[in-house]
């Protein structure tokens, strides 16, 4: 993948390549000798411009093209260890030499004026000749010695500049292998999550593939020989949400035909303004108005999820690093050959039963669409899942990573083959993330889909389902664990949240900007209510409660924001006189002042809507995997079997 390198990078003195645990040996290919130990890091998170194309590049007449444009979408740790750097032989250093027989004897000889010593024992001459007892050593001999130690010290201590050096060289290697590009690139973020009672935050991570054909490998893997050197699409997109106390994660899938609006973006490369879209787009063409960061922003503005950091892989990526990890176990319930008559699919064969799977047949699992279920992007999503579950598990038990050069080898491949946002910006970053993510066992971790209709303007198409998206997105905002498991030091519900220390003013001295959010991807804002809720306010005493004239963002979530700590009690007295549990009071840098954003949620009515008992799992629509089957297999379609 091309894009500039980050040429920064810790300093030396910081010695990541020892805190990542490589050294000489590893950077030459082979083991160093000595003892090898094994240590955790030091660090600790479209087709074309016009709107009113369709982008999507499967099934073009190509034979090597998996799948086709009209098809309908239908219905969808503890890291491995890094080798330690080599254990070095304890040396006496210099300076610690034991005395000789003769330096004994001089020794003796000033204790003792008569000469005679009666324990020295008899050094042997170079010559060979006997020594005298109690001879004093020559000064040569004793010369020889000291430059002996000195030489022996002076290598040691060059083999040591050499394993750091080698190490620093191969750290920053890695990092060079890294491309970036900015995480965010639209007008406005999603709110900041609130932290749980031990002041931890949730880290979400949104996982792009990238179906780009800008290189001969990404040609022959991906086929449609017309579109090579084409803006890339996000035909792969994965929010995966590690919870506040790291116990529990969640991966929610959107199927790349799900239409969405996407938000203003400006490309940080050539400037350029792509303007909000009027009606809605299918969610893969983001990529192609200014890169990942505005995949990012439109994840935001559906979800009202705040996303941490990004990572996309193309396809050379998903083969190399697939061959790095090696074989990864899937299933099928009958024999799979994902080719139609007219040479369309992906072209994988597998037997009936469990395969391990690599390298181009690991991609070609991941893209397959014919041949799973009904042939639709939502069974190539359950796929999908199941790759994934199995890979967590693979990791999980070190299969395959024992050895450093295989680690070695992964590293290599996983820092060439991604796409990174600027702020996990090193291989040191990487690796600590992932030894947060392996802390959570496999049945801890869900897959989802996002909930989806049938678009009425695209039969071929997806949009959300209004009420089964929200309470996904809502489950994972408020940090709730999809496997409908709650433990201790998970992250407190709304209602359990602590009040300010910060004494509120008099409700008639607290200004609050009141703003109409109530839009949501399928319908316009509810005419007024901004207006209505300014009443309530007054009624309260908030008399400098006023409507925002000016457009704003849609949220799917009602929420006051405050922008600093001197008005969190202010905002919180809003939220209570409005019956609003104290969860939905959130810090903010995007407002100025007190400002309470009614959202989809609350359309209508004066009595702010409570949640439905049973509201913390997810809607059955989202059809939840659980990281620890392992007993899942594809359904075949018996026109794809052989």
């Amino acid at each position: 993948m091309g894009g500039s390198r980050s040429e920064g990078g810790p300093e030396r003195d910081q010695d990541p390549a020892g805190a990542l645990g490589w050294d000489e040996g590893l950077y030459e290919g082979r083991e160093a000798g000595g003892a090898v130990e094994t240590g955790r890091a030091k660090v600790p998170g479209q087709r074309g411009a016009g709107d009113g194309g369709t982008a999507d590049r499967e099934g073009e007449a190509e034979p090597e093209d998996p799948d086709e444009p009209d098809r309908p979408s239908g219905a969808s740790g503890r890291a491995a260890e890094a080798p330690g750097s080599a254990g070095v032989p304890e040396q006496p250093g210099p300076g610690r030499r034991r005395p000789g027989a003769g330096e004994a004897a001089d020794a003796q000889a000033q204790a003792d004026p008569s000469g005679t010593a009666p324990d020295a024992q008899p050094e042997s001459e170079p010559d060979g000749a006997p020594a005298e007892a109690g001879a004093p050593a020559k000064p040569g001999r004793r010369r020889r010695r000291r430059r002996i130690l000195a030489w022996t010290a002076a290598g040691l201590a060059l083999t040591l500049v050499a394993a750091g050096t080698a190490g620093w060289f191969y750290y920053q290697h890695l990092n060079d292998n890294l491309d970036r590009k900015p995480l965010h690139i639209g007008k406005s973020r999603a709110p900041e999550p609130t932290p749980n009672a031990a002041g931890q935050t949730p880290l979400n991570i949104l996982l792009i593939g990238s179906d780009a054909r800008d290189s001969e490998e990404n040609q022959r893997l991906g086929g449609a020989r017309e579109t090579f050197g084409g803006p890339a699409l996000a035909d792969v997109q994965m929010l995966l949400h590690l919870s506040a106390d790291r116990s529990n994660m969640s991966v929610i899938s959107m199927p790349r035909d799900t239409l969405v609006k996407v938000p203003e973006c400006t490309d940080p490369d050539t400037g350029k303004v792509y303007p909000a879209t009027v009606g809605t787009r299918m969610t893969n063409q983001t990529l192609t108005r200014g890169g990942p960061g505005c995949t990012v922003a439109t994840w935001e503005e559906l979800t009202g999820i705040r996303i941490d950091h990004f990572m996309m892989v193309d396809f050379a990526g998903v083969v190399s690093m697939a061959d790095a990890i090696g074989g990864v176990p899937v299933c099928v319930d009958a024999n799979l050959h994902s080719r139609t008559s007219d040479g369309k699919g992906s072209g994988l064969k597998l037997k009936k039963g469990t395969t391990e799977i690599k390298g181009e047949d690991a991609l070609a699992w991941l893209r397959t669409r014919y041949g799973f279920g009904d042939g639709s992007d939502i069974a190539r999503a359950k796929a999908q899942h199941m790759y994934m579950n199995s890979l967590v598990r693979e990791l999980r038990e070190n299969t395959g990573l024992s050895s450093p050069n295989r680690l070695r080898n992964l590293a290599e491949k996983a820092t060439e083959a991604l796409t990174v946002d600027e702020e996990l910006a090193s291989v040191a970053d990487l690796y600590a993330l992932a030894e947060e993510l392996k802390e959570v066992a496999p049945n801890r971790t869900t897959m989802a889909t996002m909930p989806w209709v049938w678009s009425p303007s695209d039969r071929n198409r997806v949009e959300p389902k209004p009420d089964d998206a929200e309470q996904l997105f809502r489950l994972v905002r408020e940090d709730i664990a999809l496997d409908g498991r709650g433990e201790p030091g998970a992250s407190p519900s709304p209602e359990k949240d602590e009040t300010s220390e910060d004494p509120a003013a008099d409700p008639a001295e607290i200004g609050v900007l009141v703003r109409n959010s109530t839009g949501s991807p399928v319908a316009a804002p509810v005419s007024g209510r901004a207006a209505e809720i300014v009443a309530l306010l007054t009624e309260a005493g908030f008399t400098r409660a006023s409507a925002d004239q000016d457009p704003v963002e849609n949220r799917e979530e009602t929420a006051v924001l405050y922008p600093s700590a001197e008005l969190e009690g202010d905002a919180q007295s809003v939220a209570e006189a409005l019956g609003m549990p104290l969860g939905t009071v959130r810090k903010s840098t995007e407002v100025s002042g007190v400002t309470l954003e009614v959202g989809a949620d609350w359309t209508e009515g004066d009595a702010f809507p409570k949640p439905k008992q049973g509201d913390n799992e997810p809607p059955d629509s989202a059809e939840a995997l659980n990281g620890s089957d392992d007993s899942a297999c594809m359904e075949v379609d018996p026109a794809f079997t052989w």
